[in-house]
């Protein structure tokens, strides 16, 4: 079965939805709060497991409820955690206020999070069994480094998902195969405003690079041959929180299972349509029947 390593972010995302989002200085009354197990990271592992794939966990929970439970979570989804460590003090939390045509907008605290600033032992030996490792940046960048650097020198594809967006230090593009931010990342990291520019200038960076661009679908260049746009099924979206993390979780499993690329990218894109039509992060995300479903239709 194929392997996926992810190295990331577990929060509990604090999600109240309403009818639209406040502007600064404004309350609002919105309808419902819930509380979902999330964090880029823990996103991904789910997201890999479900779509058929197994998985392993590699970050930090707090010894509080949060914790306890992010780690069922991602027990329960079929992730191993024996490389999640408990540290002291909170987990980490997403604030996050979602719309009525699905938006979001999202604070992260990254507590626990936080403290994953190296690799600890067994961590490279995890990413060294993998088919592919998984990277987002919630965590420290000097750890992302290190499990780049590690997936490098043992031949580990590298996925990186640039969020939140921030300047990405040479020595962690060398160890990237494949980049997929979304269409406001790539803008960001590139300066470019149209979507093939910013992604043309990224391919200078990384051998591979998938653009997201929400509903419209995905953009896909590599070196030495034409784009590849793949569009998107056209879906009611309810709630957009973690359809990204989708879209790159079952991207990975995909790709390692050696699905053609335009086939693999039409996969996370069935998975990441039927996550947007649920709520929350996590809870959202596809079985392996639920996306080959889709995909077929």
């Amino acid at each position: 079965m194929t392997h996926i390593a992810v190295l990331g972010s577990a929060n509990m995302d604090l999600v109240t939805y309403v009818g639209k989002a406040p502007q600064r200085g404004e309350t609002v009354t919105g309808r419902e709060f819930r509380t979902i197990p999330g964090g880029k990271g823990a996103n991904q592992a789910i997201a890999a497991a479900r779509a058929g794939a197994t998985v392993s966990m590699i970050g930090a929970v707090g010894n509080d409820a949060f914790g306890a439970r992010l780690r069922d979570t991602l027990e329960h989804s079929g992730v191993d955690t024996d490389f999640l460590r408990t540290v002291e003090g909170p987990s980490g939390t997403a604030h996050i206020v979602v719309d009525d045509e699905g938006g979001n907008a999202i604070v992260v605290i990254p507590g626990a999070n936080g403290t994953v600033d190296h690799l600890s032992p067994g961590d490279e030996g995890v990413i060294a069994t993998a088919d592919a490792l998984l990277l987002q940046l919630e965590i420290p960048t000097a750890a992302v480094v290190a499990g780049a650097q590690a997936a490098r020198r043992h031949g580990i594809r590298t996925v990186l998902t640039p969020s939140p967006v921030q300047p990405l230090p040479p020595e962690l593009l060398a160890a990237i195969d494949l980049l997929v931010p979304n269409e406001y990342e790539a803008v960001t990291l590139t300066g470019r405003t149209d979507p093939r520019e910013a992604a043309a200038t990224l391919l200078d960076l990384v051998p591979e690079v998938v653009v997201t661009l929400g509903a419209t679908g995905c953009l896909y260049l590599t070196r030495g041959a034409e784009p590849l746009v793949v569009p998107a099924p056209r879906v009611r979206a309810v709630d957009s929180t973690g359809a990204g993390d989708t879209f790159v979780g079952t991207l990975a499993v995909a790709l390692a299972e050696e699905k053609p690329v335009r086939e693999a990218l039409s996969w996370a894109a069935a998975a990441a349509a039927i996550s947007v039509q649920r709520e929350g992060a996590s809870a959202s995300m596809p079985y392996r029947p639920e996306i080959e479903a889709q995909y077929s239709a």
